[in-house]
């Protein structure tokens, strides 16, 4: 994570499970926390894996986040967010508000590793307002209407299944099927 975090503000490994939907959610939630003036990194850690060298830190995530932030002390010097399955840990090499400190108390541990995505987009923005910065991202994150997804897919089923019957009828018209037995050429 460190390599990742020294350059860019977001982690996300590929054993997190995110789902394309929770990606395109979560990058407009990291922009807009930036645009607001929320300068954060966050860390999505999915398994032991996910720590490189320090795999005795797994289920420790405010060790981890400690750790992970005098690595980064180089480059970056801000709030820093470790979400892990079992958890959660806020860095900082400056002081974190007590507003900050205490944004997470009601926000659930993601419990498995496929739920620290769905996590980080209630966290991230309960940080932010902790810290006085309002996240316009509304539009962007909502998960908009289920029914319409719904309509949408079998919308795009029936169109499928037209074509498909379409392009049998006129191959059957290009060329008809022969019935009964062929008879052999004659001579």
């Amino acid at each position: 994570a460190s390599d990742v975090l020294a350059t860019q503000p977001m982690f996300l490994p590929q054993d997190a499970g995110a789902s394309a939907r929770q990606q395109a959610q979560l990058g407009p939630v990291m922009q807009a926390a930036g645009r607001s003036g929320y300068r954060l990194r966050v860390a999505l850690i999915a398994s032991a894996a996910d720590l490189g060298s320090v795999t005795e830190l797994w289920r420790q995530p405010q060790s981890y986040a400690r750790f992970l932030g005098q690595e980064l002390a180089l480059v970056y010097r801000g709030p820093l967010l470790v979400i892990m399955p079992g958890g959660f840990g806020l860095y900082s090499l400056n002081s974190l508000d007590a507003r900050e400190q205490t944004a997470l108390a009601g926000v659930r541990a993601p419990g498995t590793n496929t739920a620290v995505v769905a996590t980080a987009l209630v966290a991230i923005p309960r940080l932010a307002a902790a810290a006085g910065h309002t996240l316009a991202t509304a539009a962007a994150t909502s998960p908009g209407d289920p029914a319409r997804s719904d309509i949408s897919a079998l919308a795009v089923l029936v169109l499928g299944a037209v074509i498909i019957a379409l392009a049998r009828a006129a191959s059957l018209r290009a060329r008809p099927l022969r019935l009964g037995r062929q008879q052999p050429p004659t001579r």
